[in-house]
């Protein structure tokens, strides 16, 4: 984890994440949290 606020912004030390604290999350925005770690929406289902 890089920093905590608002937002969750982490790092494997070559993609950054960023994860809203709120609750629900939009779909939209999981979309986008997918895309931005690298995974397809199958390997996001599997991690769930």
């Amino acid at each position: 984890m890089i920093r905590e606020g608002k937002h969750i912004i982490m790092s494997d030390g070559h993609r950054f994440v960023t994860l809203p604290r709120h609750d629900p999350v939009h779909a939209v925005t999981v979309g986008g949290i997918v895309r931005d770690a690298g995974l397809t929406v199958e390997e996001f289902k599997k991690l769930l």
